[in-house]
């Protein structure tokens, strides 16, 4: 299991800042001073005065007559950097803009996000006017995602049992939180080369995943292709997840990564 690295003396300020920025996310997208307070383990005063600081970089943003705050068009800048920064995410641009466009599917690139989440870092819509609901720097839980058990099932035993020992979240009747069956879906996506999870995520979304490797042989990533179950049947799996795989090992070839 990877370790946070420790922070150095005189630092809580920033990290208080921090942990009052990722109170943000899509299910909260809008805090009042008292609440986020509480959220964040801080009295008023500390809050203000950090939000203040974080409001006068550009970093949140305060709605003056509700007396919210919200990210602000900082964030937008640094994350469009990151984004841009990112060798991976270069790389295999490309493989999902034709994986998407062979499917008519959308597309996926996704990393892990702390120890038992994923993040999208990108993604390439297909061409059906119906599609997943997947969306740029959303974050799931990985025992739900195509995505994430495609990297659990790559990732060493410790950091899956640390993963399965935490409550497991239910986002749909047909979410498993079986952690038997979890096993049995790793061993079964390592022996396909890909992951496929019916409705795990959300109602009617049928998604395959493939992990990434670099060119020492770790799991780095995923890439998963999603459709609503009307357009995705069980007879279509083997199409849909010999594509996945496929893209995933020229994407992974490009990072260095050897088949064996």
């Amino acid at each position: 299991m990877k370790t946070k690295t420790q922070p150095y003396p005189g630092t809580q300020s920033v990290l208080r800042a921090m942990s009052l920025l990722k109170a943000f996310d899509d299910e909260r997208r809008e805090w009042g001073l008292a609440e986020l307070a509480r959220e964040v383990g801080l009295n008023k005063t500390t809050t203000f005065r950090l939000l203040t600081a974080l409001e006068s970089e550009g970093m949140v943003a305060r709605r003056p007559f509700a007396e919210t705050y919200t990210l602000g068009p900082e964030i937008v800048v640094l994350g469009g950097r990151a984004l841009r920064a990112n060798d991976l995410r270069t790389l295999a641009k490309p493989e999902l803009e034709q994986m998407a466009a062979a499917s008519g599917e959308t597309a996926t690139l996704e990393i892990i996000s702390g120890e038992d989440h994923v993040l999208i870092i990108d993604e390439v819509i297909g061409n059906h006017l119906v599609g997943s609901s997947q969306s740029l720097g959303t974050r799931w839980p990985m025992v739900a995602t195509s995505t994430g058990i495609a990297m659990l099932a790559h990732l060493p035993e410790e950091w899956v049992a640390a993963v399965l020992a935490r409550p497991l979240p239910t986002l749909t009747p047909k979410t498993v939180t079986d952690t038997a069956v979890i096993h049995q879906e790793l061993a079964q996506t390592r022996q396909r080369g890909y992951s496929y999870l019916q409705e795990w995520l959300e109602e009617g979304l049928i998604v395959v995943g493939a992990p990434l490797f670099n060119h020492d042989g770790q799991v780095v990533a995923a890439i998963s292709l999603g459709a609503p179950a009307i357009r995705f049947p069980t007879a279509r799996e083997p199409e849909m997840g010999q594509l996945v795989k496929q893209t995933a090992e020229r994407i992974s070839e490009k990072l260095g990564w050897q088949k064996e």
